[in-house]
C-alpha cells in the first residue's frame, strides 16, 4: 500500500485534547459513548452503531481496529479531554488502496462534547496526520449531512470544500437526506 510498516501507535496531541488508538482497556468508555448515543449517531454511523451492542462487541471491535491500523486499511483514534481524561468520541481515517493516497475523514462526539470545538480540534489534528510523514495522502474527503450545520460547519472551519451533493435514503425508512461531500487537498 503506502507504507511499508504502520505508523506509530503515537497518541496525536492538542491544546485540549489527546487522540490516540484504542487500548484493549478502552472498551467500556467506547461502549457507553455509542450506547448514549446510539439514536443520535445511528443515521450518520450505521455500521459501527450496529455493531457494537454489548460491551464484547465493543471488545471484538477494539480489537479490530488494531488489527486494521497494523494493515494500513483504517486508522481509528479515541478522542479524551486532556485535563479530565473524559472519552469524547473518536475520528478515523481510511485511506485508499490506489495512488495517489487520499482518505476518507470520520469522526462523532459524545452529545455532552458537542458546541465546544472539540470535533475542530480533533479533525485539524487528524488532517495533519492524513497528510503527514506515513499517510502521505494527497487529498481527504469526507462526508456531512445537510441537516447537520455543525458538522459541515467543521468541515469548512478546517479547510475542507464542498465538491457535491447527493440525494440517499437511509434508513429505508426515514426521509430522503442530503449528504455532502467535502475535499481538502495537501499543500503543494
Amino acid at each position: 500500500m503506502h507504507a511499508a510498516l504502520p505508523p506509530p501507535l503515537t497518541p496525536l496531541i492538542t491544546a485540549r485534547l489527546t487522540l490516540r488508538p484504542y487500548q484493549s482497556t478502552d472498551e467500556a468508555d467506547f461502549f457507553a459513548v455509542l450506547d448514549q448515543n446510539r439514536r443520535r449517531l445511528e443515521p450518520s454511523f450505521p455500521a459501527r452503531v450496529a455493531s457494537v451492542q454489548t460491551l464484547a462487541d465493543a471488545t471484538r471491535t477494539i480489537k479490530q481496529f488494531a488489527q486494521d491500523w497494523r494493515t494500513g486499511r483504517l486508522y481509528v483514534f479515541g478522542i479524551w479531554h486532556r485535563e479530565t481524561a473524559a472519552y469524547l468520541g473518536d475520528i478515523s481515517l481510511r485511506p485508499t488502496l490506489q495512488n495517489p493516497v487520499s482518505a476518507e475523514v470520520g469522526y462523532y462526539l459524545a452529545a455532552h462534547a458537542e458546541g465546544q470545538g472539540y470535533a475542530r480540534e480533533a479533525l485539524a489534528a487528524a488532517v495533519q496526520f492524513g497528510f503527514g510523514e506515513y499517510l502521505q495522502a494527497r487529498y481527504l474527503t469526507l462526508r456531512c449531512r445537510r441537516n447537520n450545520p455543525r458538522s459541515l460547519a467543521v468541515a469548512e472551519a478546517t479547510g475542507f470544500r464542498p465538491v457535491s451533493t447527493r440525494r440517499r435514503l437511509w434508513p429505508l425508512r426515514s426521509p430522503e437526506t442530503e449528504i455532502m461531500h467535502y475535499r481538502l487537498d495537501a499543500a503543494s
